[in-house]
């Protein structure tokens, strides 16, 4: 479980993500790196879900970021079946290690600056099981995940406003999962034409656990 967020308009994208990252086997803690760039074509590729899943995307999403004919578009377009292509191994190597699927869903964003469209642009990925394709879904203004505590807040970019939604987000999850699932550090990727930006808001405190 972990906290992922868009808001997007023409000319910014902003993604947040916490940085808790939980050992699957022993259940430690760590800082994981939830928030990625392909720097050379600004764009950025965040993940809610099983880290070593995201690795491994970021990695093939990197590779092909080399080729000379490469855009965001064809990228986009590419990655859903990218992602149904590597989850029966994934569930694989779920299994072995004896830990249960169902709680090892993905969830990836990939967004940045479009030089075709002359506009910011990102998509949404999910996956959770072999028998249905990856759903893939154009972001248009914002997606909040989980969204359900903030059904009654505002969107906003302003940092005091992602820091706040983070602690809701965090809280909500906690008390879900009965134990601390979402938290470490609020990580905030800034992007506009030419230029991202990420930044250490610092601990997203709930309830006295960081």
């Amino acid at each position: 479980m972990s906290i992922l967020n868009v808001l997007i308009s023409p000319d910014h994208l902003v993604v947040a993500v916490d940085t808790l990252a939980e050992d699957a086997v022993t259940g430690a803690h760590s800082a994981g790196a939830k928030l990625l760039l392909i720097p050379q074509h600004n764009l950025m590729l965040a993940t809610r879900g099983s880290a070593q899943f995201f690795l491994r995307i970021y990695e093939l999403a990197l590779q092909a970021s080399f080729r000379p004919d490469f855009t965001m578009e064809q990228l986009s377009a590419e990655l859903g079946l990218v992602i149904d292509k590597l989850w029966p191994s994934y569930e694989s190597a779920v299994a072995k290690a004896g830990l249960p699927i169902e709680s090892n869903g993905t969830e990836l964003v990939l967004g940045g600056w479009s030089p075709q469209n002359g506009r910011m642009m990102a998509t949404a990925y999910a996956k959770t099981d072999s028998q249905h394709p990856a759903i893939s879904q154009p972001i248009s203004g914002q997606l909040a995940s989980p969204g359900e505590p903030l059904r009654e807040v505002a969107p906003s970019m302003a940092q005091a406003d992602l820091m706040i939604a983070a602690r809701l987000q965090a809280s909500y999850l906690n008390e879900q999962m009965g134990r601390t699932v979402a938290g470490g550090n609020l990580l905030i990727g800034f992007s506009q034409k030419g230029q991202t930006v990420l930044k250490d808001l610092g601990a997203i405190t709930v309830e006295g656990v960081n």
